[in-house]
């Protein structure tokens, strides 16, 4: 079941985002790997800002530049229903439709959704971003019944990992 989901996944993308390593009869295995550095040449557009835009659609981002920099590897499991793989296929044409704003120039990266993704509930409370709020979080209908907030905002995550700052109690305070 997962190579069949894998596979109906890499022919409904593919007129979006290249898919590579495919193998006999154009197959792909458990997986499907989907090259996006062409699409980050042209545009600017990272695997990190796809991923982190794919929250706002109520979805944990698929692994990022893996095994190969510049890709987004999904591995749908047996558990996921045609409607789950569905929405996820929905979500990442979506996510084409705003890369082709940018290309085409109706949108700069800067001031996109995909550079202000994820979106939390929060930032609706004082909402400067120059796209609208209902785009940003709620950017397909069926997003509103299944709406999953993130807990924080954009974060630099390179910073994060060179400077890490653990806010646990010190080792101290568990000794008993």
């Amino acid at each position: 079941m997962a190579v069949l989901s894998a596979n109906y996944m890499a022919n409904k993308l593919d007129p979006y985002f290249p898919v590579l390593y495919r193998g006999e009869g154009n197959m792909v295995a458990h997986e499907c790997l989907l090259d996006l550095r062409e699409i980050q040449k042209q545009t600017g557009v990272t695997v990190e800002d796809i991923a982190k835009r794919l929250m706002d659609f109520g979805f944990h981002a698929p692994t990022i530049s893996f095994p190969l920099p510049g890709t987004l590897m999904i591995e749908p499991t047996e558990s996921e229903d045609l409607a789950e793989i569905n929405r996820f296929i929905m979500s990442m044409v979506a996510i084409h439709h705003e890369i082709i704003d940018i290309t085409s120039g109706r949108v700069e990266l800067i001031s996109s959704p995909l550079k202000g993704a994820p979106h939390p509930w929060w930032t609706l409370l004082e909402w400067d971003k120059p796209y609208s709020a209902k785009q940003a979080c709620y950017p397909l209908p069926w997003v509103k019944e299944r709406k999953f907030w993130p807990a924080v905002a954009r974060i630099d995550n390179a910073k994060g990992d060179r400077e890490f700052v653990c806010a646990c109690d010190p080792i101290e305070s568990y000794v008993e």
